[in-house]
């Protein structure tokens, strides 16, 4: 409790919000590519705080917002066979593909088990060596080593019944996606603190001097994130751009190298679809092939009767025509722009996945300003 009390305490809150006003001599755009960052910015009102100084703007930080629709199809398809466990965490059941959500395969006899974390899928493996166990692995890099250690110990333990759908995605090719796009209207950037725990920042500085916007990687309490908004408005202000660390208590240049070594080994980079955006150059991982025994993929290859998308389907589009899922993700709207939010899309109901992942953008203005002008 101390800790969340050093974090969150009002009057220094209140003394950053002034310095921020007071830094802040024209309006500037600020996007957060994390969305644990874009609730607590909504929890704790920063975006209705700093309204009229700073505009803050939501990228595509939700892993499950912007898993495509061909990973969730080929999961819920091999969720049909008797033979077959698939097994992801709980907010993926939810998230429509092209023809359904994993839970709707449930409802329909499909094998499907929520899991919290990937060695539980490890564990149900050993334990059920009839079945064959897929894990559907979703998240950023902070994720990755913890499956990349599952596929490990599945080696280890001799396990020929385990596998993975590898739906990771790599957060630096997005934001350069994002500001090479026409679009863009991002002055600086609020790093995610969790995947530079990991990456370490150092991979940002090319970035910074090809495309003059500021990065600065910060946490996710209050103090935090009103401490990375300050140095953003202050670089920004004196017509500056490098890759400032206000997260020193969890994040090196280098990053957690013995995490970048594990993922290395199991994994490479690859090109990836992402739900909204479609595929972006080095947006992804992929499985070596000395590890290859462990792709879900590779084990179950696509067939006629069992393709892993269908081929009239971007796997990258909106799950429905009425949900404005690439314009939530890239920022260009706020979630409360969309005409179905709140109305024909909420979270019981929700129309696309940024209304079902708790770390959605739609979620986050439902819970916190649904009713409200934004």
């Amino acid at each position: 409790m101390k800790y969340l009390d050093e974090y969150r305490d009002p009057v220094a809150a209140a003394r950053l919000v002034e310095a921020i006003k007071c830094t802040a001599r024209k309006s500037w755009t600020l996007m957060e590519v994390c969305g644990g960052q874009t609730h607590n910015l909504l929890r704790y009102g920063i975006d209705e705080e700093l309204s009229g100084s700073i505009e803050l703007i939501h990228g595509p930080g939700c892993p499950v917002c912007v898993t495509a629709t061909d990973k969730i199809d080929f999961a819920r398809q091999l969720s049909l066979r008797d033979d077959i466990l698939v097994t992801s965490f709980g907010d993926m059941l939810r998230v429509p593909g092209s023809c359904g959500s994993l839970l709707d395969a449930q409802t329909s006899g499909g094998h499907i088990k929520t899991v919290y974390s990937p060695l539980d899928a490890v564990q149900i493996a050993k334990e059920h060596p009839e079945k064959e166990v897929v894990f559907l692995a979703v998240g950023f890099e902070t994720t990755v080593p913890a499956t990349a250690l599952a596929i490990r110990q599945a080696a280890m333990h001799g396990l020929k019944n385990f596998s993975v759908i590898v739906a990771h995605v790599r957060v630096l090719p997005a934001m350069q996606r994002l500001v090479q796009s026409d679009d863009c209207r991002v002055d600086a950037f609020l790093a995610a603190g969790h995947v530079c725990a990991i990456t370490g920042y150092a991979e940002y500085e090319s970035f910074v001097a090809k495309f003059c916007k500021p990065v600065v990687v910060t946490g996710f309490e209050l103090l935090d994130l009103l401490a990375g908004i300050l140095a953003s408005v202050q670089q920004l202000e004196r017509g500056e751009a490098s890759v400032e660390n206000r997260y020193t208590r969890t994040v090196s240049r280098p990053g957690n190298v013995h995490a970048k070594a594990m993922i290395d080994e199991v994994y490479e980079v690859c090109d990836q679809s992402w739900r909204g955006f479609g595929t972006i150059g080095q947006g992804g991982y992929r499985i070596r092939d000395r590890w290859k025994a462990f792709d879900a993929l590779h084990r179950f290859a696509p067939t006629p009767s069992l393709p892993i998308v269908d081929a009239t389907v971007d796997p990258g589009r909106p799950e429905t025509p009425q949900c404005q899922v690439a314009d939530v993700l890239s920022g260009l709207i706020k979630p409360t722009a969309c005409h179905a939010f709140g109305s024909e899309c909420i979270p019981d109901h929700p129309l696309g996945a940024p209304m079902v992942s708790s770390e959605g953008a739609c979620a986050a203005y439902y819970r916190y300003h649904h009713g409200k002008q934004c």
